[in-house]
């Protein structure tokens, strides 16, 4: 079935997001903590972390993305980009009730990442009730009963 136009949207943008992060964490991860005050140093060891992170992000972004082309993928993309989101936002909530308030920027990116992902989560619930979900559905995987003569 097709994706509806907000599963498009939703899925598109967040797949968009999540890319370009995990683009500049992989390539130029200095420059984009230093926009949030973040000194990463030189040290390959701490680097190394962080371009990984990068990486994966990235990567989650191209499935994500693909969720809003290849109805085969939204689910798995929107359930991807449900978990990493909320995964982030609701991390990013707990480091400022343990280590205190970061600078705006982190702040707005906790509230951008929960939105996103509770976009996602809406995108993974409307599929399942409105039965959009790719998958066939059990009964319609079942090979048809011949009728009985009679």
């Amino acid at each position: 079935m097709r994706n509806t136009r907000f599963a498009t949207f939703t899925l598109f943008a967040s797949g968009l997001v999540v890319f370009l992060i995990g683009a500049a964490t992989l390539l130029a991860p200095a420059a984009l903590h230093g926009l949030n005050g973040i000194e990463l140093g030189v040290e390959p060891g701490l680097l190394s972390e962080v371009r990984a992170a990068g990486g994966a992000l990235l990567a989650s972004g191209v499935l994500i993305g693909l969720g809003a082309f290849v109805p085969r993928l939204a689910f798995t993309a929107a359930l991807l980009g449900t978990v990493t989101y909320l995964a982030y936002g609701l991390s990013r909530v707990l480091s400022i009730a343990v280590d205190g308030m970061p600078g705006s920027g982190l702040v707005l990116a906790a509230a951008v990442e929960t939105a996103l992902g509770l976009a996602c989560a809406l995108v993974l619930a409307r599929r399942r009730r409105g039965g959009s979900d790719p998958r066939p559905a059990p009964d319609a995987a079942a090979p048809p009963t011949p009728a009985h003569p009679g």
